[in-house]
């Protein structure tokens, strides 16, 4: 049995007062595919939603003689002290006219008319998401209108099938507000920012877009791909199919990304896209043919024992992010490195079995990852008898940012 730990507190959605007025502040759109939940705190949970929903959240984020830029100051016990945890100040449900008329208040701030849209990765909580996120734009400096997508992720490592199906069941919720924002005349600029398995969902919903109108929007022109668990030879396909006209791609990678190492293995010992050796054949010329930059994170050094989270945990990619975003420009392909988040597939194998086998194949990534722990003790106990399916209600995004563990 895996001895029981704590990690930081879940469900710390709940607004609190703001009794550190003079913390920074991060206001953001949500859209999400998730249900809503019926737990305090939680706000969505990692099921599927039958529409598309949306809410207004602000998010404090204490100063920085007391977080380290990159980290996610999780507050220790609830409720959250705006002084020296994230800690969040407002989570209003919108209307969809009310989500319009959101994103023109905050278009309109903006010098030049930019958003930043982010689509989280697998494994992510919806509170994983929104903390990352606020994290990212505040650190980033990036000072476009933030609009967090997120689809149902069950925050889980053995979820692993269930959420690459939600990123799929996601596909034309995103192209949706894609399509949206290439016709909303207030909307300029659009940068996306994808991470993990949340690039699989980005590139689809673009090559989706591209196939039915026939081109990308110009207004399209930074799409920023970090540590993708895709598969390379699907990735030269969706770039294909984009046409000529497509947005700057900047794609960082890790060679040293062990949950993509895992995932290769797991998708037939196919490379996937976040883990290439950018300097060798055949992808070099590849990159270059189809104007992809690079940064390589492989020598960048991370707190993750995984090196799946580079591009959000270092303080200079997350503000070369933002600095070039803010100035209309694309990313530097000078080689820098990066690496993603999760994605330690021999989950699909025990997601497949289900049953001791399956867990068995997981358990050594348990051992490596200690974020992975409580959920692999929770599938454990659910050995003992049948597991109940819940009814899947449809949702639109999710969250980023994977449930802590412990545990040794």
């Amino acid at each position: 049995m895996l001895p029981a730990c704590g990690g930081h507190p879940k469900d710390v959605l709940s607004p609190v007062a703001d009794t550190a007025p003079q913390s920074p502040k991060v206001d953001m759109l949500i859209a999400t595919t998730r249900s809503r939940s019926t737990v305090p705190g939680e706000m969505f949970n990692g099921e599927r939603a039958l529409a598309p929903a949306f809410a207004d959240m602000t998010i404090s984020i204490p100063p920085s003689t007391v977080r380290k830029a990159g980290q996610v100051a999780w507050p220790k016990r609830l409720p959250p002290n705006p002084a020296t945890d994230f800690a969040t100040i407002k989570a209003d449900d919108l209307s969809v006219d009310q989500a319009r008329k959101w994103l023109n208040a905050n278009v309109t701030k903006t010098p030049d008319g930019s958003v930043l849209v982010f689509i989280h990765g697998f494994n992510n909580r919806f509170e994983d998401a929104v903390y990352r996120f606020a994290q990212i734009v505040h650190d980033s400096g990036v000072h476009s209108a933030p609009i967090l997508v997120t689809w149902p992720s069950r925050g889980s490592l053995l979820s692993y099938g269930y959420d690459r199906e939600s990123t799929n069941y996601t596909r034309n919720a995103l192209e949706t507000l894609f399509q949206y924002l290439a016709k909303d005349p207030q909307v300029k600029d659009v940068s996306i920012l994808a991470h993990s398995m949340g690039n699989w969902l980005a590139l689809e919903s673009l090559r989706q877009m591209a196939i039915r109108n026939g081109r990308l929007p110009k207004k399209f022109k930074n799409v920023m791909l970090a540590a993708p668990d895709v598969d390379v030879d699907v990735f030269r396909q969706q770039i294909a199919d984009m046409g000529n006209q497509h947005p700057q791609f900047t794609l960082f990678v890790s060679r040293d990304d062990r949950a993509l190492a895992v995932s290769r293995r797991v998708w037939g010992d196919v490379s996937r896209l976040g883990a290439i050796d950018p300097e060798a054949a055949p992808y070099k010329k590849e990159l270059e043919d189809n104007d992809i930059a690079v940064i390589d994170l492989t020598k960048i050094k991370s707190g993750d024992s995984m090196n799946h989270g580079k591009f959000a945990e270092s303080p200079q990619i997350v503000q070369l992010i933002g600095k070039r975003i803010s100035e209309g420009q694309t990313l530097t392909d000078s080689r820098v490195g990066l690496g993603d988040q999760i994605l330690v597939a021999t989950t699909g194998a025990a997601t497949a079995a289900g049953n001791v086998a399956g867990l068995v194949l997981a358990a050594p990534v348990a051992v490596v990852d200690r974020d992975t722990r409580d959920n692999y003790a929770g599938h454990l106990g659910g050995l003992s008898g049948p597991t109940k399916a819940g009814s899947a209600v449809s949702a639109m995004c999710g969250q980023a940012t994977p449930a802590p563990n412990c545990g040794r």
